[in-house]
């Protein structure tokens, strides 16, 4: 439980800098960027390295990056389908999902190697 609280107060705290960030900074669309992923990000890297150590900590930063990595893809390809197909948002997010899923999974072997 007290895990729990203290993730709460860091994540709270962080998320609370990245949105004055996003508030400062221009354009105003870059405030949802700054706004929740990097600062849970940051407390849950924080608590790994409190509770199991840098080496744990590096392979669980080197995750998140290949994460990241594979979400791009996937938001790139959505992107470009609904350009150039003039889809639904639903349809291409819904019908691209493997593409996020085999990205994932190549990154991940190709770091696993």
């Amino acid at each position: 439980m007290q895990e729990l609280i203290l993730r709460f107060v860091i994540g709270g705290l962080i998320v609370t800098i990245f949105s004055v960030l996003g508030e400062i900074f221009r354009p105003k669309s870059f405030a949802g960027l700054f706004g929740a992923a990097p600062s849970i990000a940051l407390a849950t890297l924080g608590m790994t390295i409190a509770q199991h150590g840098k080496y744990y900590a590096a392979i669980e930063a080197r995750s998140m990056v290949l994460g990241a990595v594979a979400f791009f893809l996937y938001a790139s390809a959505v992107s470009w389908i609904l350009m150039r197909m003039k889809l639904r948002a639903m349809v291409a997010t819904i019908a691209l999902m493997p593409v996020w899923l085999a990205a994932s999974f190549a990154l991940w072997f190709a770091a696993s190697r």
